[in-house]
């Protein structure tokens, strides 16, 4: 195998093979129960309450989440359908070598969110050890707990879905515990939680301050919602199933019942955190609400939901990332440690304060990636892909020098237009970047690179999981004969 194919074909991203996938509807939702629970999520809730009552912030966070639970189910069925990852189907709206661009700055964000995370987790850590044995360092809390997770994330998805059996039932038990003591925390301050608002708004204030937290929550979740197929090519699903709703079953259950219902209510408890003692970061409104070995038991749901989250949500999908820009030189494993690496570099304890700002630009960088990703696969493919040339260092992906101009064209503009209208950056972000996409890819770019399954769209051909085909990438250079259909 020459060295100039092999970079394309590093053992761990290869597509996943039919009786390979481990993960069952029933595990993906208990994934998103303990993915839910996010530093994130406590801050769009205590911003909500400062403008709106509860009942309204709680409607606005129900909205987000399913409207980028939508979403995330629409790309999942990249890696259900072909089993492949983010970073190797970007390879097709984006080139063999422009992939890398996008895909790095995903996996950064996934990177910075993992060393956010860990860092809550930390200080809840050193709250617990603060109340057992009177210790306080929490950056020493902060490297251990990065290194437990680091390794069970290396150990591959089965660990990941085993831990998220044990945190899902505890995060939902002591999640509700929490509620209880910050709702009482509040009334003992003399506040409803139902009615209190820091600054209430009127008229057309109420809209924004509505949308910004609809914007905030699909924001944050649109990272995944990008690299979805990361995980989702891991989901068990049906072979020879052609009708969507039945193939996608697991990812709906997770994506659209799991996290809408999770989510939500970890909002609330930030919103709830705010109102009792102005703090929506709960580690510091239930260290002045509650003491004891009762302080220490909520704690530990925060250090349980933050390794949940970090393992699937960030760490997996970074690991991915960097895993395939470095080749068979760099496996999963050591792309779960420079995922790692590059969320403590950032310094994560100093960007608590900035989140709602980033989370509103971010998600409108990587939205314009999802429009350009739902326009590629449904629109111009029709979810046929020509799986065999993705791993092709002379294949129809190579396009120019390795580049797709018309994604990076789109993904420009679909950008630099959702940040300009950061408020509503998600929708503008999608629609502006897959659009710019369709026309661009359509018109001019398929044009000059022909795409064998938009001009041959053949189900057999070049449908996976549907005609019931594993997709199998030889070790040799220009193998013609790639596939196996069982």
């Amino acid at each position: 195998m020459s060295k100039k194919s092999s970079y394309l074909k590093s053992p761990d991203l290869l597509p996943i093979k039919h009786a390979d996938k481990k993960i069952s509807s029933f595990g993906f939702m208990l994934m998103w129960v303990g993915m839910a629970v996010v530093l994130a999520a406590f801050a769009i809730g205590g911003a909500g309450v400062g403008s709106l009552p509860l009942g309204w912030v709680i409607v606005a966070g129900f909205v987000g989440c399913v409207a980028v639970g939508v979403s995330i189910s629409i790309t999942a069925d990249i890696g259900i359908e072909h089993g492949l990852s983010f970073p190797v189907y970007m390879r097709a709206p984006f080139g063999t070598v422009g992939t890398h661009i996008p895909s790095v700055t995903r996996g950064l964000a996934a990177s910075f969110w993992f060393g956010i995370n860990t860092f809550f987790g930390a200080t809840a850590i050193n709250g617990i050890l603060i109340v057992l044995f009177n210790f306080d360092n929490w950056f020493l809390c902060f490297s251990i707990f990065a290194f437990v997770q680091l390794l069970n994330t290396a150990l591959g998805i089965k660990a990941i879905e085993r831990f998220a059996d044990l945190a899902a039932p505890v995060i939902i038990i002591i999640s509700i515990w929490i509620y209880s003591t910050l709702s009482g925390r509040a009334l003992e301050q003399g506040r409803d939680i139902w009615v209190w608002v820091e600054n209430p708004v009127t008229g057309g204030a109420v809209v924004t301050a509505f949308f910004v937290v609809v914007f905030s929550v699909m924001g944050f979740w649109v990272t995944l919602a990008a690299d979805i197929p990361s995980i989702s090519r891991h989901i068990k699903a049906p072979k020879h199933e052609r009708n969507w709703f039945k193939r996608n079953k697991a990812s709906l259950l997770g994506s659209l019942v799991a996290m809408p219902l999770a989510q939500t209510f970890i909002i609330v408890i930030g919103a709830v955190s705010y109102i009792a003692v102005s703090n929506a970061d709960p580690v510091v409104a239930l260290q002045e609400a509650a003491s004891g070995i009762i302080l220490v038991i909520l704690l530990v749901m925060i250090v349980f939901a933050q390794w949940s989250t970090n393992i699937a949500a960030n760490l997996v999908p970074a690991a991915t990332i960097f895993s395939n820009v470095g080749g068979p030189k760099v496996p999963y494993w050591a792309g779960v440690f420079m995922a790692g690496i590059a969320g403590t570099v950032v310094q994560p304890w100093n960007l608590f304060d900035i989140l709602i700002p980033v989370l509103l630009i971010v998600g409108g960088i990587l939205s314009a990636i999802v429009g350009i990703l739902f326009v590629d696969y449904y629109v111009l493919r029709g979810r046929r892909v020509n799986v065999p040339d993705l791993y092709e260092s002379k294949g129809q992906y190579r396009y120019l020098n390795g580049f797709n101009v018309a994604g990076f064209i789109a993904w420009i503009v679909g950008g630099v237009t959702a940040s300009i209208l950061s408020n509503y950056s998600f929708v503008v972000g999608f629609v502006v970047g897959g659009g710019v996409y369709y026309v661009l890819a359509k018109y001019w770019w398929f044009k000059k690179y022909k795409q064998a399954e938009i001009e041959d769209p053949d189900d057999d051909k070049y449908l996976g999981i549907t005609v019931g085909r594993d997709w199998i990438i030889k070790d040799g250079e220009d193998d013609k004969d790639k596939t196996i259909v069982g």
